[in-house]
């Protein structure tokens, strides 16, 4: 089986200092491109995060503030990373609630736009846990009979995950190889910004989905409660969904000018 694509898709990996999206930084990252004539290209970095891996993490991956002393910064490599992954959709394992929102992350703050408007995403972990509710490890070895090596290496997990998803779709006939059809059936909820607190209601309007304004639309908060705007800027929010929240209030604005 191989994936039917209009468009490349890139299945990547982090390994991290910890996983606190907006606070966290990335000390590995992997990345397999998948091309729609079949052909793959693939990259991995070590990366210096600008801080101290904590020992409990070091533990878990392995990758020690020495081993990462002397490697490029984010920030250093952003422009070739995002030269990688700008034309394409983009794969991975919890990938829709961890590794993109820190992905992007790690890009805004390195001063490049990076946004979800022409991607589609799908996270591989959500159509195994719909299928067989398993873990990677679990994954690899119930699907293609392996066993999993260097688990917690950011390339094992990434061409792991990518393995996964083609032995996914020749198991389920009914899982189309279509990217924006497994993208939507890898979905867990529709959210607006990655970490999930700004969503989409029924009407197809944005609401906040935390705090004393849950459910409540954003416009109407904005409009209704001004300081609450500034509060979420300058509160410790990820910057991806502080960049949304500034696009929907100037939406608003200009809809009112014009």
């Amino acid at each position: 089986m191989e994936l039917k694509l209009t468009r490349p898709i890139c299945f990547f990996d982090l390994e991290t200092t910890g996983v606190n999206v907006a606070k966290d930084r990335i000390v590995e990252i992997a990345i397999l491109k998948i091309f729609p004539n079949g052909n793959k290209e693939s990259k991995t970095w070590l990366v210096n995060p600008e801080m101290v891996i904590p020992d409990e993490v070091i533990a878990v991956h392995g990758i020690t503030n020495e081993k990462v002393a002397n490697e490029p910064t984010f920030k250093e490599l952003s422009k070739e990373i995002y030269k990688i992954i700008k034309d394409s959709d983009l794969g991975g394992f919890n990938s829709d609630r961890f590794d993109i929102p820190l992905l992007a992350e790690e890009l805004l703050r390195a001063g490049i736009d990076f946004d979800m408007k022409n991607t589609v995403s799908v996270d591989v972990q959500t159509i195994f846990h719909k299928m067989e509710k398993r873990t990677l490890e679990a994954a690899y070895k119930f699907y293609c009979d392996k066993d999993l090596l260097d688990a917690h290496s950011a390339a094992a997990d990434t061409n792991a995950t990518y393995e996964v998803l083609l032995s996914q779709l020749d198991r389920y006939p009914d899982l189309e190889n279509n990217i924006k059809k497994l993208s939507e059936f890898s979905r867990r909820k529709e959210s607006v910004d990655f970490a999930g607190f700004i969503a989409m209601d029924e009407e197809g309007e944005e609401v906040f989905s935390f705090g004393k304004h849950k459910g409540k639309k954003v416009h109407a908060v904005l409009e209704n409660e001004p300081g609450y705007f500034g509060w979420m800027l300058n509160a410790d929010f990820p910057l991806y969904t502080k960049k949304i929240l500034t696009q929907i209030k100037l939406s608003k604005l200009n809809n009112k000018l014009s």
